[in-house]
């Protein structure tokens, strides 16, 4: 059966129970068929060659796991547009993002719409059409990641890949209610996917839930030679129960949407109910640096990127993208170096709101326009959209947007989590902890998604535990007498199995089976003192040990396992799920 829901580990579980990733694939490519919106794709990878892509290797982190790319990231094989059909070419090799997906066991369906040249945030500057929101086709599905956040919202993909130098990764996430994961600059490497601010440009992650999202930047990121702005992941930790700075009154402009206005509120008072504190901040300088990036000569680098094919095909341009680049045609050398050297003030005085603070929950985009109103003013309402997102790459931010609640037409609201470069796993806690307190599901099923993420703890080791520690169990004392902390009860990658060791009383083991597809196994993820994870590492008692465990995000943990012996004549209790369950149909 095809989960209600696409999401990583769901898909596998399915797997596990029977599922064929064939039979998933060809649902999906009759579902692209059937689809009203013929915006949505640019190109499809034929079905045959889709399935003929299909790993055999089941334990790979994202094995038959379907998705699609921005067209202005290459494939192999496929032309790359950008949405300009006189500048395609036909790509000789993957972008390095795309290239480590794959041999992820991730499967690629095709290549989606979007604003040409990634120039604009609205989701209209296409030759191929205007890609919509998924609940109401009268307004814009946000740009210009149109078609990657269409084709997870409406069920199409697991998950995409977009770009975003102003917002291309967060408002069509805001648009069609889904999660828009925006890494810091360099962290997925840029190789392979067309400039459109080459200093600024981010591969983006769209997917139904943050565990998604990060699961797909765990096989994505990486240094890679071949791009010049790319940088080694590094982790830098939050505060577990953070500050975060918001909007005052005098801030929050949402050109006219009372009810944008009603659940930014909304979630600000949700985010306090989670026990976070929040402090107002001066948003000047936040405002003053998004508009530098369309406003000032800094859109010279717009220009840069396309000199040559600008100069000979300005009539293959969108009107309002050859708007947008033509206007940097005014600007001198001097002028850029004027406006870095304000952008630099502006550094200093946003950094300065936030170091009191962990990170920034902010609107995603002000509201939502009908098609028709963005045609009428093309300029200025896209600058609208990108009030609150403009300045993140040009201050060196990482953010994640999130669904946060519908208004009373059906159409979604979103917000996002802004904070320091390389703090994605942080603001990947924070957000599905809000995202699913604010309730509003995702994409257009709004279902609740099943994919939990495990956010490291600032200055506390976590630890995997599947048997007697289990929160309410016979050893869970020993946790608790060290202060350790829930994190989450998820499950393992499909690769691991449970069993009944002989002793007495029975013990379980967990054991890595490479190649073997199950459903994965219950667990609780703790988060405890480095002094208290060495005390348990110091008294296990044989034939117990720690390794690493891989979990259903594709995350790994330090946790309980095993040691081969012991396992001659234990019992395989893997279809039990876990061993809570198999204590209870037991006893």
């Amino acid at each position: 059966m095809i989960p209600d829901l696409l999401e990583i580990p769901v898909l596998h579980a399915a797997y596990a129970a029977g599922l064929a990733p064939a039979t998933l694939v060809n649902v999906l490519y009759d579902r692209i068929e059937a689809y009203p919106d013929k915006a949505v794709f640019i190109s499809l990878v034929p079905r045959a060659a889709a399935l003929a892509a299909i790993a055999v290797d089941t334990s790979l982190p994202l094995y038959g796991v379907p998705f699609v790319v921005k067209d202005n990231i290459d494939v192999a094989g496929m032309p790359t547009t950008a949405a300009c059909p006189d500048f395609a070419y036909v790509a000789k090799r993957d972008a390095t993002a795309v290239a480590r997906l794959r041999a992820a066991g991730a499967i690629l369906l095709g290549k989606t719409n979007l604003d040409q040249f990634a120039t604009g945030l609205n989701g209209t500057r296409s030759p191929h059409g205007a890609p919509r929101c998924v609940f109401n086709a009268d307004y814009i599905s946000g740009g210009s990641s149109s078609g990657s956040a269409v084709a997870v919202a409406a069920g199409l993909a697991a998950f995409s890949l977009g770009s975003d130098t102003a917002g291309s990764g967060r408002v069509p996430a805001a648009c069609n209610n889904i999660v828009g994961l925006k890494p810091s600059i360099g962290r997925i490497s840029a190789a392979g996917m067309v400039p459109a601010c080459q200093s600024l440009d981010c591969i983006a992650i769209f997917a139904n839930s943050t565990a998604d999202a990060m699961a797909v930047l765990a096989v994505a990121e990486g240094y890679d030679a071949a791009d010049p702005y790319s940088r080694a992941p590094q982790t830098v930790s939050l505060a577990a129960a953070p500050r975060l700075g918001v909007l005052a009154a005098s801030d929050r402009d949402f050109a006219g949407d009372d009810e944008a206005a009603r659940l930014y509120q909304a979630a600000l008072d949700q985010a306090s109910a989670l026990g976070w504190a929040l402090m107002e901040i001066d948003y000047a300088p936040f405002r003053a640096a998004a508009a530098l990036l369309y406003g000032g000569a800094l859109v010279a680098e717009r220009l840069a990127a396309l000199r040559e094919f600008y100069a000979t095909h300005r009539e293959s341009f969108d009107p309002a993208v050859r708007t947008v680049i033509g206007a940097a045609e005014k600007f001198s050398a001097a002028d850029v170096f004027s406006d870095l050297h304000i952008l630099q003030g502006l550094r200093r005085a946003a950094q300065a709101e936030l170091e009191g603070c962990a990170a920034l929950l902010l609107p995603t985009a002000p509201t939502i326009f009908t098609v028709a109103q963005m045609a009428a003013q093309p300029i200025a309402h896209n600058a609208t959209l990108g009030l609150y997102t403009n300045f993140v790459n040009l201050l060196d931010l990482a953010a994640i947007a999130l669904p946060a609640g519908f208004r009373g037409n059906g159409l979604p609201f979103g917000v996002s989590l802004i904070g320091p470069a390389f703090s994605e796993a942080a603001l990947a806690g924070y957000g599905q902890a809000l995202h699913n307190a604010l309730g509003a599901g995702a994409g257009a099923a709004r279902l609740p998604p099943q994919a939990a993420y495990v956010a490291p703890a600032p200055d506390q080791v976590t630890l995997v535990v599947a048997g007697a520690h289990l929160s309410g169990m016979a050893l869970n004392h020993e946790l608790v007498n060290v202060r350790a902390r829930l994190v989450a009860a998820t499950l393992t990658a499909p690769d691991y199995k449970l069993y009944a060791l002989t002793t007495t009383p029975p013990k379980p083991a967990l054991a890595h089976r490479p190649g073997f597809a199950g459903p994965g196994i219950a667990v609780e993820v703790w988060a405890l003192s480095p002094a208290a994870f060495g005390h348990f590492v110091a008294t296990l008692p044989a034939p117990m040990g720690i390794g690493r465990v891989r979990l259903a995000d594709g995350s790994l943990h330090p946790g309980f396992l095993c040691e081969a012996y012991a396992l001659a004549g234990a019992a395989d209790i893997t279809a039990y799920g876990g061993w809570r369950c198999y204590r209870e149909r037991t006893e």
